[in-house]
Parts: structure tokens; C-alpha cells; sequence
């Protein structure tokens, strides 16, 4: 059972336990626990709503627990094409700085990974997502009015 995302919580499941006993051939099995959280990440997911031609910048928190201490190795980008970040390292543990390099209409989203020295969390995974609106549209669409069409 993947606990991941779960750090805090107490989380519970119930499985089926198949046997070659005649008496009890199937059990449920209810499996419960606390999961330790290993690293606070705020935000958790980064959502980056910004306007054609301006860029849109977010900033993420990374400290790890104190019992799970860890050190980023690497970052990388699932995709790398609508952003750029860079990882500073601070005194409780990192931030993570991302910027929006979309500069036209439309959605965009990507996840970091960053490759940590820990062999209890190797990875740790950051969902970006965004959209990038045309300002001209959006006062347009508030007054009522439809979109003026190109052609």
C-alpha cells in the first residue's frame, strides 16, 4: 500500500485474505497506521495562473523532517518547456524558485523531481500546473462581450 502524500495521516485499508483453510476460506484483513511525514512542502502542488507576456513566479518550501534529514542530489524537469526554477539551499532545508517562461495563451504543467540522499524517499515530486490568459479576453469575457476573432 503506497502511503505516499499521506505523511501525518492515519490511514487505513482492508484486504482480502484468501486460504486453503475449509473452515474460513476468505478473511478481511484490516491493515491501519500513522504514516510519518517525511519532508512539509508548502505549497504542495504549485498552480501558476498568470497573463500573456508576463511572467508568473512561485516559491516552494522544502524542510525536511527532523528524524528523515536529507540532502537534494539533483533536480530535473518532467518536461522543462513552459518553466525554469533553480533550488537554493537554506538553513531548515530549500526553496524552490519557478517562473513561468509560457508567454502565450493556453495551459500548461510539468512536475520537478528532485533526487534526494535518502534512501527512505529517494524522489520527491512537485506538480506544476497553469494557465497563461489573454488579459484583452478576460476584460471582454467580464463586460459580457464576446471575444473579438483573428482572421
Amino acid at each position: 500500500m503506497s502511503t505516499y502524500g499521506y505523511g501525518g495521516r492515519k490511514v487505513s485499508k482492508t484486504v482480502k485474505v484468501y486460504t486453503n483453510d475449509p473452515q474460513q476460506e476468505i478473511s478481511d484483513l484490516k491493515i491501519s497506521g500513522d504514516v510519518e511525514k517525511f519532508v512539509t512542502i508548502t505549497p504542495n502542488r504549485v498552480r501558476m495562473n498568470g497573463l500573456v507576456g508576463h511572467t508568473t513566479r512561485k516559491t516552494v518550501s522544502i524542510v525536511p523532517e527532523k528524524k528523515f534529514p536529507f540532502k537534494v542530489l539533483s533536480t530535473e524537469a518532467e518536461k522543462g518547456k513552459d518553466i525554469r526554477y533553480q533550488l537554493k539551499e537554506k538553513k531548515e532545508g530549500y526553496e524552490l524558485d519557478i517562473e513561468t517562461t509560457k508567454m502565450d495563451e493556453g495551459y500548461f504543467g510539468d512536475k520537478i523531481t528532485l533526487k534526494t540522499d535518502s534512501k527512505v524517499r529517494p524522489e520527491i515530486q512537485i506538480q506544476i500546473s497553469g494557465k497563461i490568459s489573454d488579459p484583452e479576453k478576460l476584460i471582454q469575457e467580464k463586460n459580457g462581450q464576446a471575444p473579438k476573432s483573428e482572421g
